[in-house]
C-alpha cells in the first residue's frame, strides 16, 4: 500500500485503488471500519447577554442545576468503573469532580450572574476566560495542561445549561473523529458502540492512549489537518498499528480490510494457545512475566494467563473517591484476597502512591502544591503521614500469612527513606506478633526506581532492598524533563532516548552485580515492540498489564537472548533515536530469520 507523498509533493496520498489515505501515529492497535462522527473542538462561543435583576435568582438556580447534573453524570460513570479503569479513568473523573466543587470557579460564576447581571452561559464563558489567563501565566507545564480538564468540565456544564447533555447515543459502529480525547470519555464511548477513535492532536504515550490499549480500542493520534479532510458520515477504515486511515474505501480496500481482520483473528487464536506455554527464549532462558493489577478482576485474569505473579499491585484505588481513609481491616482483606488469588505466586504490594496530582477527598494529600509531580507523593507522603503508613504496613504484614507478599516503595530518592520505612515495618511486625497475629518470617522489601537520583545513586542503598522495580513512565519524564501529557513536548518524551537506555542498563547491571533482581513495571514492559530491546539490556523480569502478557510472551519465545545481549553494545552506543529504531528493526529481522 502506498505511503504518504514525498516531501514537497502536494498530492494527497492514495491507496492502490485511489481512496484517500491519511497517516497519523498508531496509539492503540486494532482495525476498525465505521462511519465518521466528527466532533469539532469545543469553543464556548456565547454572546454577551444581560438579564433583568428579577431574573438573577432563577438564573443562579439554572446554573446550579447544570452543575449538579454534570456532577451526577460523572458520579454515575465513576460508579460503573471496574478493575484497571478505576485507576486510569477514575483519577480524571475525580479531578473533574474536584473542579466542579472548586470555590473559585463556582463563586466567580455566582458573582458574575449577580453583578452583571449576566446569563449563566455568558458568565461561564467569562469565568473560563479569566481562569485561562491564570493558567497561561503559569511556568509549570504540568499545571498549564490542567486547563484541558477545566475546559472539559466547563463544556459539560454548558451542555446541561443548553439542556443537551453530551451526545453519546447513536454511536454504534462509528469512529469518533475529533481534535483530542480525554481519558474520562473513552470507557463511556466504547460502551455506546464507538469502534475506534482518530484525533488531530494527542500522543501515543498519553494517558488516553494507555487507556485505549487496555480497552483494546483502536486509536490513531496526531493526524495533520484531520478535521479539514474528513466529513461527518464518511466511511473510515483505520489501522491502529500503522496509523493509517482510509477514507471512503473502495472494494479493493475493503478486501484488504477483511484480510487484516482474518489475520487479526488468527493471531488472537495463536496467542490463546500461549496461555499455558512457558515464557522461555529460543536459547532456553526463562523470563518472568508478572502482571500489574489493582482489582480482583485483574488478579483473576493474571492467574488465567499464567502470570508468574503480580509485579505491581496498586493500592491507591482504596483511597480514591471516598471521604474517609480505609481502615486496617479493609486493607488487610484486600491484600489477603490478592495473595489468595495468585495461589502461592508472589504478589508485590506497592505502598500508597498518592499525591496532589491525584484527586483525594480525604485530606491526606496537599491541595495547593505548585508542582504535584515533584511534590509530596509516594513514599514521601507515607513518611509525612506515619499513622496512615503504619496502618497500611500492618495490613500488608497480616496478609503475608496467606501468600508470598512483597512490599514495594514508590518514588524513592534517598537511602534515608528506605531505612525509615524498614524501621517502621520491623516495628509493626513486632507489635503484630505480640498481639498474636501470624506474620511471615521474611517479606521481600523493594524500591521503585523512577527518580533519576535514585538510579544514579543506586549503590548507596541497594544493600537495603531485596528487589527493585523500574517505573519507566515517571523515570523517562523526569530524566528528559518532558511531561508525556503535554503535547508541546510530546516528541521529547520517548523511552528511545540514548540517556534512557543507558540509565536502564546501569540499573540492571547494578542489580546483577549485587544479586538483586530488577523488574520493569512501566508501560514499555507491556509493549512487545520493546521486548527484544529490554532483553538485550539484561531484563529478565517484566511486569505488565494482563492484556499484553500473551503478546510479550510470544516475543520472548521468538527471541534468542544470547544473540540480543551480544548486540547490546551497539545499542548502547547509539547517539540518537533513529539509530535505536534501526537497531530494533535489525534485531527483529535477525531474530525472525
Amino acid at each position: 500500500m502506498p505511503g504518504p507523498p514525498r516531501p514537497g509533493s502536494s498530492a494527497p496520498a492514495r491507496t492502490a485503488s485511489g481512496a484517500l489515505l491519511l497517516s497519523g501515529h498508531g496509539a492503540s492497535r486494532g482495525n476498525a471500519l465505521g462511519r465518521a462522527r466528527v466532533r469539532l473542538p469545543h469553543a464556548l462561543e456565547v454572546a454577551e447577554q444581560r438579564i433583568a435583576p428579577a431574573q438573577v435568582e432563577a438564573e443562579l438556580q439554572r446554573l446550579h442545576r447544570a452543575v449538579d447534573a454534570a456532577r451526577a453524570e460523572m458520579h454515575d460513570l465513576r460508579q460503573r468503573l471496574q478493575g484497571a479503569l478505576n485507576k486510569e479513568v477514575g483519577e480524571f473523573l475525580d479531578l473533574h469532580a474536584l473542579l466542579l466543587d472548586d470555590p473559585e470557579l463556582l463563586f466567580g460564576l455566582d458573582e458574575l450572574i449577580r453583578t452583571g447581571p449576566y446569563s449563566a452561559g455568558y458568565a461561564l464563558r467569562v469565568q473560563r476566560d479569566r481562569l485561562a489567563k491564570v493558567f497561561d501565566g503559569m511556568d509549570d507545564a504540568y499545571l498549564k495542561s490542567r486547563m484541558d480538564d477545566l475546559d472539559h468540565v466547563i463544556g459539560r456544564i454548558h451542555a446541561f445549561l443548553q439542556k443537551r447533555p453530551p451526545d453519546v447515543k447513536g454511536l454504534a459502529g462509528e469512529i469518533l473523529v475529533c481534535d483530542n480525547i480525554a481519558p474520562s470519555e473513552l470507557a463511556q464511548l466504547q460502551a455506546h458502540g464507538v469502534v475506534g477513535i482518530v484525533t488531530a492532536a494527542g500522543s501515543a504515550l498519553s494517558h488516553s492512549a494507555i487507556l485505549a490499549r487496555s480497552l483494546h480500542l483502536p486509536l490513531i493520534v496526531n493526524v495533520p489537518n484531520l478535521l479539514q479532510k474528513i466529513s461527518d458520515g464518511d466511511v473510515l477504515g483505520i489501522d491502529g498499528s500503522t496509523g493509517q486511515i482510509t477514507v471512503n474505501p473502495l472494494p479493493p480496500d475493503l478486501r484488504d480490510y477483511r484480510a487484516r481482520l482474518r489475520e487479526q483473528a488468527r493471531e488472537q487464536r495463536e496467542l490463546g494457545r500461549l496461555r499455558t506455554k512457558p515464557s522461555r527464549t529460543r536459547d532456553n532462558v526463562d523470563i518472568a512475566l508478572l502482571a500489574n493489577a489493582e482489582s480482583r478482576e485483574d488478579v483473576t485474569e493474571a492467574h488465567a494467563l499464567g502470570a508468574h505473579g503480580l509485579g505491581l499491585y496498586r493500592t491507591e484505588f482504596l483511597f480514591l473517591q471516598r471521604d474517609e481513609l480505609p481502615d486496617e481491616q479493609e486493607q488487610f482483606e484486600t491484600y489477603r484476597d490478592a495473595a489468595l488469588g495468585m495461589s502461592g505466586r508472589p504478589v508485590t504490594i506497592r505502598t500508597l502512591d498518592l499525591g496532589a496530582d491525584k484527586a483525594d477527598r480525604t485530606g491526606l494529600t496537599l491541595s495547593n502544591e505548585e508542582n504535584p509531580a515533584l511534590g509530596l507523593r509516594g513514599v514521601r507522603l507515607s513518611l509525612a503521614r506515619p499513622k496512615v503508613a503504619d496502618t497500611q504496613l500492618r495490613a500488608i504484614l497480616r496478609a503475608s500469612a496467606y501468600g508470598k507478599l512483597r512490599i514495594l516503595l514508590p518514588m524513592v530518592s534517598t537511602r534515608e527513606e528506605v531505612l525509615a520505612v524498614r524501621r517502621r515495618l520491623n516495628k509493626q511486625a513486632e507489635l503484630l506478633r505480640a498481639e498474636g497475629h501470624e506474620v511471615a518470617g521474611h517479606i521481600p522489601f523493594g524500591a521503585m526506581i523512577e527518580v533519576p537520583a535514585a538510579a544514579i545513586a543506586l549503590e548507596s542503598f541497594i544493600d537495603l532492598v531485596d528487589f527493585l522495580s523500574i517505573g519507566t513512565n515517571d523515570l523517562v519524564q523526569y530524566l528528559l524533563a518532558a511531561d508525556r501529557n503535554n503535547e508541546a513536548v510530546g516528541e521529547l518524551y520517548s523511552p528511545l532516548h540514548p540517556a534512557v537506555l543507558r540509565l536502564l542498563a546501569h540499573i540492571l547491571r547494578t542489580g546483577r552485580e549485587h544479586g538483586v533482581p530488577v523488574a520493569v513495571c512501566g508501560e514499555i514492559a507491556g509493549d512487545p515492540r520493546m521486548t527484544r530491546l529490554l532483553l538485550a539490556l539484561g531484563l529478565t523480569e517484566f511486569s505488565l498489564h494482563p492484556g499484553t502478557l500473551l503478546e510479550v510472551r510470544r516475543a520472548v519465545r521468538d527471541s534468542d537472548l544470547g544473540e540480543l545481549q551480544a548486540a547490546a553494545p551497539k545499542l548502547l552506543a547509539a547517539r540518537d533515536r533513529r539509530s535505536i529504531e534501526r537497531w530494533m528493526e535489525k534485531a527483529g529481522h535477525d531474530q525472525r530469520s
